[in-house]
């Protein structure tokens, strides 16, 4: 594990903490670095596989979601 100092906004390191569930800082910058790469490889892979048809109902879609 790396030990790193940074200077973070306080104002957004506080409305960080206001909507997440973590109490440390460590905690809170780790879940946000997982969310952050989790919705850039998302963003990614979207430009990859470009537009097409998906023929889900919604309770098919909202089953692949809790599975993930």
């Amino acid at each position: 594990m790396a030990r790193t100092t940074v200077d973070i906004d306080e104002k957004l390191l506080e409305r960080a903490f206001a909507v997440s569930d973590e109490r440390t800082k460590k905690a809170l910058i780790e879940a946000s670095l997982r969310e952050y790469v989790r919705t850039r490889a998302r963003e990614r892979l979207r430009e990859m596989l470009g537009n097409f048809e998906l023929e889900l109902t919604y309770e098919e879609l909202m089953k692949l979601r809790e599975m993930e």
